[in-house]
């Protein structure tokens, strides 16, 4: 529902990209272009800090009162629930690639600005609701094993953000921190080839 609510927000202004996977694979499909992806990765990774700095504020007193830094860390990032770099590698391509799959099928390549078409824009606000229910079912289906983050910004970020905060024990477990990033990566690109290659041949 955060993603229904975010997507809704924020399609009119900037398509809805909240995801450095989904810029980067509608990038690869050429619905978005590539000149635009670093901008709004900075972008993407700047929101997951600020939201989880509000989280921190609004659970600051929970925080001080645990010394349990694993559950804290897990308010901010993701983890595996079993540790195998390979397999959880693996769950994050997969999940992203689902996602980004979905999305490139869900995606409005048009709107229309004061009278005229813009071309390979983003998601549109109608958009929102399938987007949410994807990310849901993705969540159910496979989130166990590794919390699925199935978006770089959304475990980077506030994984900066908890190394930041006035704690003494802190365990923000940077040896885990690529595969929340290079799979989602890795799973849109993926998505966005395979999505290339069933439009070639349909």
């Amino acid at each position: 529902f955060a993603v229904f609510v975010a997507v809704y927000i924020t399609s009119e202004s900037s398509g809805a990209h909240l995801n450095p996977a989904v810029s980067i694979g509608l990038a690869v499909v050429g619905k978005f272009s590539w000149s635009f992806v670093p901008g709004y990765i900075i972008s993407q990774t700047a929101g997951a800090m600020f939201g989880s700095w509000l989280c921190y504020l609004t659970y600051l007193d929970h925080y001080k009162a645990t010394d349990d830094e694993d559950t804290v860390r897990g308010t901010f990032c993701t983890a595996p629930a079993i540790r195998n770099f390979k397999n959880n590698f693996l769950t994050e391509l997969i999940g992203t690639f689902m996602l980004v799959f979905g999305v490139l099928f869900i995606v409005g390549p048009n709107i229309e600005i004061s009278g005229s078409e813009i071309q390979n824009f983003g998601l549109g606000s109608l958009d929102a609701l399938p987007v949410g229910i994807l990310v849901w079912v993705i969540g159910m289906a496979l989130g166990g094993a590794t919390g699925y983050a199935i978006n770089p910004a959304r475990d980077f970020g506030p994984r900066l953000m908890y190394q930041l905060l006035p704690r003494k024990n802190k365990k923000a477990d940077w040896s885990y921190s690529w595969v929340p990033i290079l799979g989602p990566i890795t799973g849109s690109v993926l998505a966005g080839m395979a999505f290339l290659v069933l439009k070639a041949i349909a």
